[in-house]
């Protein structure tokens, strides 16, 4: 991508950032400009018989507030001057800086929205630099933010999280909660870039549409062969397209919904464990982790936590599985453990 490409393609990334009001900015600079403009006038008022008017020899009050405002915007008709030694020294000394200061002051916006540009395409080249094996998020509706609260209660920074969303307003407001953002249709390969997806280590899809999911894979896929692709579909006729486009895990909302309030039905209790452990954070948690030193050489059923999978190279092995028993040191383990509150570290 060239560097008029590049330039483009920056105006499509909100990063989070301090959020001050224009209001708030404006009136900050009219105050101190207001502050600046007074000072100025009790100088030149205190000090008026250091002064000569060529009208009626006298300065006034209103003639300190007229040659302050000539003065500080450097106009200068000349028609009230400064004559005596203190006069003209406090001019040097105290005006003078004043005079600098209240120019900046109204120049500052101006001055602000030429350094913003290039202020703005700085943090976003540092950011690209820092930003590896990081999640790309497709679609932050209710199932992609929902797997973003998943992720940060687990320990997931933010800074590792990147969203992908056509809708400016939405990538504004994720912004401003703290996350970085692409502006985007994520089935195109520039908005993919601008993700950096080509450095990423998983990216979630979770689109509105089926097809729109089948078109992000495989573009996700193209741009990085090595990416490991969790994708959300609503029908399950549509997850083994999913699959053949390349994505590594399905998941059926529809379908798992369904299941959700089948089992409601049957087992009121059964539901409530379920929706404790699909619920990250509370209560009881799945959760894989490498099997440790202690649980080596022993059953899945002497581990501390419930086992419900052991995961060996490629296989899947239930934790009844004869092939499971012993654990092995390279295993992982899927197991239900309690979950416990996250500390809260965006403070520190």
């Amino acid at each position: 991508m060239g560097a008029g490409g590049r330039e483009a393609a920056d105006q499509h990334i909100q990063l989070p950032q301090p959020s001050v009001g224009p209001l708030r900015q404006v009136a900050r600079r009219l105050l101190a400009a207001t502050l600046v403009l007074a000072i100025t006038v009790l100088l030149v008022y205190f000090g008026r018989d250091g002064y000569t008017d060529n009208h009626d020899d006298s300065v006034s009050f209103l003639d300190s507030f007229y040659y302050t405002t000539v003065t500080l915007s450097t106009t200068g008709y000349g028609d009230i001057a400064p004559v005596s030694d203190s006069a003209r020294i406090v001019n040097i000394l105290l005006i003078t800086p004043l005079r600098v200061l209240f120019l900046i002051i109204l120049v500052g916006t101006t001055l602000e929205v030429l350094t913003e540009r290039t202020r703005e395409q700085w943090r976003q080249a540092r950011w690209r630099s820092a930003l590896r094996d990081h999640t790309v998020i497709v679609g932050f509706g209710t199932k992609g933010r929902s797997a973003t609260e998943t992720l940060l209660s687990t320990g997931t920074a933010k800074e590792r999280l990147v969203l992908v969303d056509p809708s400016h307003h939405v990538i504004k407001l994720a912004a401003e909660e703290g996350f970085a953002g692409v502006i985007g249709d994520a089935t195109r390969n520039d908005v993919l870039a601008r993700a950096e997806v080509q450095r990423a280590k998983q990216i979630v899809v979770a689109p509105q549409r089926d097809d729109t999911a089948v078109l992000v894979i495989l573009t996700a896929r193209q741009v990085n062969p090595r990416l490991r692709i969790i994708a959300a579909v609503r029908e399950a006729e549509n997850a083994p397209l999913l699959r053949q486009s390349g994505a590594d895990a399905v998941i059926t909302s529809s379908s798992a919904a369904g299941r959700l309030l089948g089992l409601s039905v049957l087992s009121p209790n059964a539901s409530s464990v379920m929706q404790d452990l699909i619920q990250q954070g509370t209560g009881l948690s799945l959760r894989e982790r490498p099997v440790t030193k202690a649980e080596s050489g022993h059953s899945p059923r002497e581990c501390q936590d419930l086992v419900v999978t052991v995961v060996r190279g490629h296989r899947l092995l239930d934790f009844d599985n004869p092939d499971a028993d012993p654990l092995q040191l390279t295993d992982r383990v899927v197991v239900i453990h309690r979950s416990t509150p996250q500390p809260d570290t965006e403070g520190a």
